[in-house]
């Protein structure tokens, strides 16, 4: 039995018993009725706004999940495109293993590669030259990559 089917038994009781609601008595169970009445159909309408709310979030998370489908799948493509920078060199790496940079001397115009830890050492000495060569690069800069990743 609901609290709104509850409060209207406790009602039809007191109508049974034939409770005066000219006395003092009568006027306060009357008025306590009437409230219990307000706080029941209150209780209902929550009631239903929560399981209409339950059932608008299923949806999101089912919307949700059909957007996490489509980006895993654009990421799963075959020609090894970035699914979030469209930048065939990306930096993201999903499988755990190292990444490495290339890295050109703009004083002797040297190449050579570095990984991921080299590079956030902020500077290194060229190999072939000598040359002082410092890395701006801010792991916190999220510009240009839903990923979070600098794709210089």
């Amino acid at each position: 039995m609901s609290i709104t089917e509850r409060v209207a038994y406790l009602k039809g009781l007191m109508e049974g018993m034939k409770v005066d609601a000219a006395s003092d008595t009568g006027k306060l169970l009357a008025v306590m009725a009437d409230i219990l009445e307000d706080i029941a159909l209150e209780i209902d309408d929550i009631n239903e706004n929560a399981l209409d709310l339950a059932e608008e979030i299923d949806q999101l998370s089912d919307d949700l999940g059909d957007v996490e489908d489509f980006l895993d799948e654009l990421c799963e493509d075959d020609d090894d495109e970035c699914c979030c920078c469209d930048d065939d060199d990306c930096c993201c790496d999903d499988d755990g293993e190292p990444l490495f940079f290339e890295i050109k001397c703009p004083t002797c115009g040297g190449e050579f590669t570095v990984d991921e830890d080299v590079i956030a050492l902020d500077s290194i000495k060229c190999p072939k030259c000598g040359e002082t060569l410092e890395f701006d690069f801010d792991e916190d800069d999220e510009d240009g990559c839903c990923c979070g990743h600098d794709h210089e």
